[in-house]
């Protein structure tokens, strides 16, 4: 049995343990969850790993010979694999030059053999039953697959050890279906697998132990089927979190109409029509790709509009870009953090103030002490992980960065706040904070729509639901009168069979 092993692994950074004498044991045939909040450790450790990072005590064994890896490649050539949140491809490439992109296959004159290339890609793509070709070119992708081509370039290095980092943060639950088989298939060969998801549901459903970690250390490990979700948020958090629906603070006085659509076209939604109160929380689910994400981008600027109104306020409007659609009292919290959503090389300060530089402004000029003086207050407020206001962004956790994200259109006093999947690749503890820093906007009267695909917290945190398909709204539910189910049958609808 291949085993590895952590002996009293350490890694820091100025000002912060972001691993602290952390020491477990996985063995091949089994997936092992890596499972904590936000800055627990779980990437970091992957990162030391990998070569990403270098320990600054301890060691790894991998089938007892201990390693020691400067960088991804050395580990690549070793036999493992990281699968990383942030996805690592070239997008102008084919999908079948990134699956094999350090070993192409070549011909006798040293050319890459493109023949042999696709067929190759084709035979693992078809492995994972998906619609794409050999040949397509990753930027034409979905999210969702340009995350499993990132899957089956680890697949074809035929690795010992294969880490997932959150893989499922953008895929569908048939595509969830699929990596989850593919993962069975790695178990059966023997591969020690490593899974970091803050989803307990798949936790459950395809983990056999897991590994707790709490601020940089071990907490503890189990068997899967010896615990339960409860056990495992008491261990992760250091406290019962109960039931954090019913903890929240909520608006209990939903005023007049803030935000009118009617009848919004455009080549991804077809006559889209919705209103959303002042102090409302209008929750939107759907599957992926069911155009929620696209409709708020047709609002926000971003996307062209071929039919339809929108009133704010009483008053027709249709934003040119999103700068307009910020100067008039909209806000976009972005699903796509990294890329979308945040600065990664500024700081927390810079990241807070960027949407509001008039009220931190003399004139034409920025004013450091007002710069300062808003930060540390948002940090407070928002209760934000970090050293200092000048930390940069990219450097807090998942959480952290969200939380930034909150303070900078609070900074903005928007009168519309959308929140597009809020929560995704965040901790349970960081969760309930975002459920209550969005009951909180509620209470001052911000209109809050609330994209999720996770249905407990639509559930949980909204007072209205609209559900999707096909770039339609198929359904208006009240939170309090439906369920999962139900919810499921108006997101796989067509739109015909709701009359």
């Amino acid at each position: 049995m291949s085993t590895l092993e952590f002996r009293n692994i350490s890694k820091i950074f100025p000002g912060v343990r972001a691993l602290d004498g952390m020491s477990f044991t996985a063995h091949s045939g089994e997936v092992v969850a890596l499972l904590g909040e936000n800055g627990a450790g779980k990437s970091t450790l992957l990162k030391v790993l990998n070569g990403d990072y270098q320990a600054d005590g301890g060691e790894y064994l991998l089938n007892g010979q201990p390693q020691k890896f400067k960088t991804p490649l050395e580990a690549i050539d070793a036999g493992i694999s990281i699968i990383y949140q942030e996805r690592q491809m070239v997008p102008y490439l084919s999908v079948a030059e990134n699956i094999f992109m350090e070993a192409l296959p070549k011909t006798s004159f040293g050319l890459v053999d493109n023949r042999v290339l696709n067929q190759e890609a084709q035979k693992i793509i078809d492995l994972f039953k998906l619609p794409i070709r050999a040949s397509d070119k990753v930027r034409t992708l979905s999210v969702a697959h340009q995350q499993m081509v990132e899957i089956m370039k680890a697949y074809r290095r035929h690795p010992k050890v294969i880490a997932f980092d959150e893989p499922t943060a953008s895929l569908s639950d048939t595509e969830i279906d699929i990596l989850f088989d593919v993962i069975r298939q790695l178990k059966e060969q023997g591969l020690i697998i490593l899974y970091v998801s803050h989803r307990m549901a798949e936790i459950f459903r395809i983990t056999d132990q897991v590994v707790v970690f709490k601020d940089g250390k071990f907490v503890k490990q189990l068997a899967t089927k010896d615990t339960n979700e409860k056990e495992l948020i008491r261990l992760m958090v250091g406290r019962d979190l109960g039931d954090v629906f019913e903890g929240l603070d909520r608006n209990r006085e939903i005023g007049d109409v803030i935000l009118d659509v009617q009848h919004l076209t455009n080549p991804w939604i077809t006559d889209v029509s919705f209103q959303l109160h002042r102090g409302e929380i209008l929750g939107f689910a759907g599957l992926v790709g069911a155009g929620r994400t696209e409709t708020m981008r047709a609002i926000f600027g971003a996307d062209p509009i071929r039919e339809g109104t929108i009133l704010l306020e009483g008053k027709q409007v249709r934003f040119s870009s999103p700068k307009a659609a910020i100067a008039a009292g909209l806000g976009l919290v972005t699903e796509d953090r990294k890329d979308q959503g945040i600065f990664q090389v500024r700081s927390v300060m810079d990241n807070i103030n960027v949407a509001a530089m008039k009220k931190v402004s003399k004139g034409i000029f920025l004013n450091a002490p007002m710069e300062h003086e808003a930060a540390v207050k948002a940090i407070q407020q928002l209760n934000i992980k970090t050293p200092d206001e000048m930390k940069k962004i990219g450097e807090l956790s998942g959480g952290n960065q969200q939380k930034v994200i909150f303070a900078r259109w609070l900074q903005a006093s928007p009168k519309v706040l959308i929140l597009d999947e809020p929560t995704k690749g965040i901790d349970v503890g960081a969760k309930a904070e975002i459920y209550q820093i969005a009951c909180s906007l509620a209470k001052q009267g911000i209109g809050v729509i609330f994209i999720s695909s996770e249905l407990p917290e639509i559930l949980g945190v909204c007072d209205r639901i609209l559900v999707m398909h096909d770039g339609q709204i198929t359904g208006e539910l009240d939170p309090h009168k439906t369920n999962e189910e139900e919810i499921l049958s108006y997101a796989m609808m067509e739109t015909e069979r709701r009359e």
